[in-house]
């Protein structure tokens, strides 16, 4: 069979094309894998569910009738601790479930604003 001469180029270039689209595409258009899409997914409604979740913390914190010892037992706990201290009132347990999140914990910490008070 003979293949006509124009034919070798322009395989070439679609083939350098499609490697360059792709390579501009995935680094700087914004492309991803499916994998990545779901990971960002995922990151992206856990931290919007925190997010539902700390005003439930704030609600049970102020609701708590050892409120004013479990904020001072907090404010003496070194700083890089304070969201596990936070962790052991009870606030940041998720509904549902029986163990309190360290996230949500983080999270109501910040909302607290204990330095501030």
């Amino acid at each position: 069979m003979n293949t006509p001469e124009w034919l070798k180029p322009v395989t070439l270039g679609v083939l350098i094309g499609a490697i360059a689209v792709s390579a501009v595409g995935f680094s700087w258009g914004g492309w991803v894998t499916g994998g990545n899409a779901t990971k960002m997914a995922n990151t992206q409604s856990r931290d919007e569910v925190i997010a539902a979740l700390v005003p439930v913390c704030i609600d049970l914190s102020h609701t708590d009738a050892e409120r004013v010892a479990k904020l001072e037992k907090i404010r003496e706990t070194a700083a890089y601790q304070r969201w596990n201290a936070l962790m052991e009132t009870g606030w940041a347990i998720v509904p549902g479930s029986d163990s309190s999140d360290r996230d949500l914990a983080k999270a109501c910490l910040d909302a607290l604003e204990l330095d501030k008070s």
